[in-house]
């Protein structure tokens, strides 16, 4: 499905739920703006989401209680059908066999490597979409254990029915507290949240004029402007390719251990620490091209080439918040409310060389993400797109946001999980990790927390980063180096 051409039309299904009075007020609506641009071509975008069982998975279980929870949520409930005389897409309530969404695949007992199977398994999902005679959702079981786990759960959700926090809340809402059975989890951030904020005259001033450098160096980016050709960045239909999801989970007293000693916010730590594992594995890459050109030395530390112009698209929720007590009334009553794809993004620079001070990647990335903070640039990017849309057309859009990302390296996002441990119907999580496939970046980064743990979760192209766990070594090591660093200097501060 690479356009909306290939979506059903109107006059080729039936639509008539069971309850159809339920739908009523969602019959038939268009896609919003943001939902539309996820049919076009090079931003036909998928959600994985990831869950790790600590027990085997009761499949009948699973699908009793999504039929009366995720089945009742009007987007999970409804196909996506083309009109070809308004050229528009809309909304259309469908009864849902959850046999066509629950996948079950039929495993040998005794594979020899199950974690590898485990992988292999997601990453043949990206070469494939969601049959859109359907709702665009589907939840496949492996039933195989692993290192870690009993089973293996993994959600795939297609991007326009909801931007990341939308998804992640929802899925929570399908979940309790180990603890407690009949307790929602609860979220770091629960709370009202406005993303400009002023401090004073000064404040405005300078949120003016780094709303200002921000939009000249989007426009540019839209224009010409484009990342270094490293070994991170994809070819041209990076998009169509296959992904490789593997993900490495570190503790995040450690984060909070670097933050308390710096000063910095969690996400200062953890954007420091993805610059330097970034630079880590370039400087590998690179010495082993070096070496395989036959122009390394002996006493070269550093292989990485100066001025490296590296970017992620870093994406923002655009919410004032988002609350899983609320979808819990939305899967009730089958009530939309406040849903969608409301994300804005800023073009986040990240500095690539080999630092002698592994403090420095933090106050590196503080300084460069506090620019972004202080701006209007997440709001802009996200009302571009709209008003793009409105006066040029969906395919204006789709290009314009194809070229800022093929021009820059990377997506970068992070998404607060649950702050206890939770069961999904009964089954208790060691893990949730989401990630995305079809962008036309060749790596994704996303963050998500659980627990007393924080994350990192990789989608690579295979063709650019065949070795996707070496960077999660590089991460991992980073966050060491920074760690011990960082205690250093406060044990040097006490004597």
């Amino acid at each position: 499905m690479s356009s909306s051409q290939g979506l059903n039309t109107l006059t080729q299904i039936k639509t008539i739920p069971e309850d159809g009075s339920r739908f009523k007020e969602q019959e038939y609506q268009p896609l919003s703006p943001m939902a539309r641009l996820f049919h076009e071509p090079g931003s036909n975008v998928y959600i994985i989401s990831i869950m790790g069982c600590k027990t085997k998975i009761n499949v009948d279980v699973l699908k009793e209680n999504l039929v009366q929870s995720l089945v009742r949520h009007p987007r999970f409930s409804s196909l996506q059908v083309f009109n070809k005389e308004t050229l528009s897409i809309r909304w259309v309530p469908t009864n849902v066999n959850i046999d066509d969404h629950v996948i079950v695949p039929k495993l040998e007992p005794n594979i020899e490597f199950p974690d590898s199977f485990v992988e292999d398994y997601i990453s043949n999902l990206s070469k494939s979409p969601i049959e859109d005679s359907k709702p665009l959702w589907d939840l496949h079981i492996l039933d195989i254990k692993t290192t870690n786990n009993e089973g293996t759960g993994v959600f795939r959700f297609h991007h326009s029915l909801g931007d990341g926090i939308s998804l992640m809340t929802l899925l929570l809402a399908c979940t309790r507290k180990s603890s407690n059975p009949n307790a929602l989890p609860t979220l770091p951030f629960n709370k009202d949240y406005s993303y400009i904020k002023f401090k004073g005259f000064y404040s405005v001033l300078e949120m003016l004029w780094n709303s200002c450098v921000a939009l000249v160096m989007f426009l540019l980016t839209v224009l010409f402007l484009k990342d270094t050709e490293t070994p991170l960045k994809g070819t041209l239909g990076v998009e169509n390719r296959p992904r490789r999801f593997v993900h490495r989970s570190v503790n995040l007293d450690d984060i909070k251990a670097v933050k308390n000693v710096m000063g910095v916010t969690l996400n200062d730590v953890v954007l420091g620490v993805t610059q330097a594992g970034l630079s880590r594995y370039l400087n590998r890459r690179y010495s082993e091209i070096s070496n395989a050109n036959g122009t390394a030395h002996c006493n070269q530390n550093s292989f990485i080439p100066k001025n490296i112009r590296l970017r992620a698209t870093f994406f923002f929720n655009l919410r004032a918040t988002t609350r899983v007590d609320t979808l819990v009334e939305t899967m009730k009553t089958g009530k939309l409310g406040r849903w969608g794809n409301q994300i804005g993004f800023v073009l986040l620079p990240f500095k690539i060389g080999l630092k002698t001070n592994p403090l420095d990647y933090v106050k590196e990335a503080k300084a460069v993400i506090d620019r972004k903070k202080a701006s209007f640039e997440p709001l802009y990017t996200y009302f571009i797109v709209y008003f793009v849309l409105k006066l040029f057309g969906i395919k204006a859009v789709g290009k314009l946001n194809h070229k800022v990302f093929s021009n820059t390296t990377l997506w970068f996002s992070n998404v607060p999980g649950p702050e206890q441990e939770v069961t999904f119907y009964g089954h208790d999580l060691t893990y949730i990790a989401p990630s995305c496939y079809g962008q036309p970046n060749a790596l994704m980064i996303h963050i998500v927390s659980y627990v007393d743990k924080l994350t990192f979760v990789i989608s690579s192209d295979e063709e650019t980063i065949p070795d996707p766990q070496r960077l999660c070594d590089d991460l991992e090591e980073s966050l060491h180096l920074i760690k011990t660093s960082a205690l250093a200097t406060e044990s040097a501060k006490n004597k």
